[in-house]
């Protein structure tokens, strides 16, 4: 039996194997969901959230979480799909003047080591920081050790006592915005990032298979350039065609649509028509395709919300759309509808222009250096610059990133990225010339090496590139 929630707004989070959850907070119309994922627990993960097997421990817990929130009371749900699958809460300890909350977690039986109760507490100390606590408590049971390696492992100064089985944990939240203590929070909270983050693009940059989703008979359209550059570059996987009007494109396999594939690809490009695009996408969520690369051009605002919102429900990583595809040489995969292959190299490339990002990869190919990988991002609607600088943290084959990008998003969190990354490899960017004071003092802060124009971004890039730093 399923049971509605509430339609309330919330953030996506990336898990820790890359597929993603819903975070947002608690509402009296949850309360069944609530119920439900409390009622399902199997008796020992009961045990461990109530230290009984009550039965009406379900019940009177949905009324706790799912009451109205106020200054003393929050709680968060974490929905997988439709389905409630964790729940985490605090209350203000009355004692305590409103600095201390006692807080509570649970998750589901079938969602357990995948890092849910972490994200949640993450959370939960962003809104209680927010609202002056100071500290969180928690008692748990010496045999619960998940939950005790949460509060160990959060990045926290967590303290434990024990006592007749049961662990008291004290958790000092960070005070300010400049202190250590935040510093080295948001360091472990951004090295949990980065491995689900690269976890959830490795279906795009390595899938084990791949399937051109609009590709045509006629040769010169972006679908069959893609699948011709992909059938070409000596790519490995298993590749597919979609085309309602063919059994086979250049000799590659093709089915009338996403549904009759003999297996799930893990990666779908896709060049159709615009107004095709969300039906294409939600097809592909169904199937559990886990990227999807949209070169279509001409998407409004509206589609394009449509867009990332059924990928974010169906955990799918998206690039673009109004891109011109990515490409990972070293495994063969060119999809893109570049005239010449890329050459497999050690610089990392994200663009946003795809026609200055093919001549900076013709640059690098001639010039010996090649590509680790390259990404045109178009709108930007997922993947960016920060999520490349991740992969090509951890990829073995990036030596240097080079990033051509209008924007970064959020700076804070870009700055915080790239400073790390650039400790370990070179991070170039443009800055166009004319840099805004912000943008400038962002890119030092970062350690980045901005150039004035793309000609400077090659030759310092191939500088880099030949020379020891």
């Amino acid at each position: 039996m399923s049971h509605r929630v509430a339609a309330t707004a919330g953030v996506y989070a990336l898990l820790a194997d890359g597929s993603t959850v819903q975070i947002r907070a608690a509402a009296a119309g949850d309360f069944a969901a609530v119920k439900a994922m409390h009622e399902a627990m199997s008796p020992d993960n009961a045990y461990l959230r109530f230290f009984s097997t009550s039965r009406t421990a379900a019940e009177r817990e949905a009324r706790r979480v799912t009451r109205e929130p106020r200054a003393d009371h929050a709680a968060l749900l974490a929905l997988y799909g439709a389905e409630v699958v964790g729940v985490a809460s605090y209350e203000v300890v009355p004692s305590s003047g409103g600095k201390t909350a006692e807080v509570a977690f649970a998750v589901a039986d079938t969602m357990h080591h995948r890092g849910i109760a972490m994200l949640l507490l993450e959370h939960l100390v962003s809104l209680a920081r927010a609202r002056r606590i100071e500290s969180f408590t928690a008692e748990t049971l010496s045999e619960n050790i998940s939950m005790l390696h949460v509060f160990s492992d959060a990045g926290l100064a967590a303290r434990s006592a024990r006592a007749e089985g049961v662990v008291t944990i004290t958790i000092p939240l960070p005070a300010d915005d400049t202190g250590k203590q935040l510093e080295d929070y948001l360091d472990t909270v951004a090295l949990r990032e980065r491995s689900a983050n690269v976890a959830s693009l490795r279906p795009v940059f390595d899938p084990k298979s791949v399937a051109v989703v609009g590709a045509s008979r006629r040769r010169g359209t972006v679908g069959r350039s893609v699948l011709d550059n992909i059938r070409t570059c000596g790519y490995q996987g298993q590749l597919y065609a979609v085309n309602p009007n063919a059994s086979q494109i250049g000799g590659v396999p093709c089915f009338p649509d996403v549904a009759s594939l003999p297996e799930t690809p893990e990666l779908a490009l896709l060049a159709v028509p615009p107004l095709a695009v969300p039906d294409v996408a939600e097809a592909c969520g169904a199937r559990g395709v886990r990227g999807l690369v949209v070169f279509t051009t001409g998407i409004g605002t509206a589609e394009s919300a449509d867009l990332l919102a059924i990928c974010r429900r169906h955990g799918m990583r998206l690039i673009g759309p109004n891109c011109f595809g990515i490409a990972v040489p070293g495994i063969g995969l060119d999809a893109t509808f570049a005239a010449a292959h890329p050459a497999a190299g050690t610089a990392g490339l994200v663009m946003q222009s795809g026609g200055i990002g093919f001549a900076m990869v013709d640059h690098l190919s001639r010039l010996g250096i090649g590509i680790s990988s390259f990404a045109s991002v178009g709108s930007k609607l997922d993947v960016s610059s920060n999520d490349m600088l991740m992969w090509w943290e951890q990829d073995g084959q990036t030596k240097l990133a080079v990033l051509y990008i209008e924007s970064f998003g959020n700076p804070r969190k870009f700055a915080r990225t790239a400073r790390r990354v650039a400790a370990t490899m070179p991070v170039l960017t443009v800055h166009g010339g004319h840099p805004a004071g912000g943008q400038q003092a962002l890119f030092e802060q970062a350690g980045i090496i901005a150039t004035p124009g793309l000609g400077e971004l090659t030759e310092v890039t191939a500088l880099l590139a030949t020379q020891p730093v």
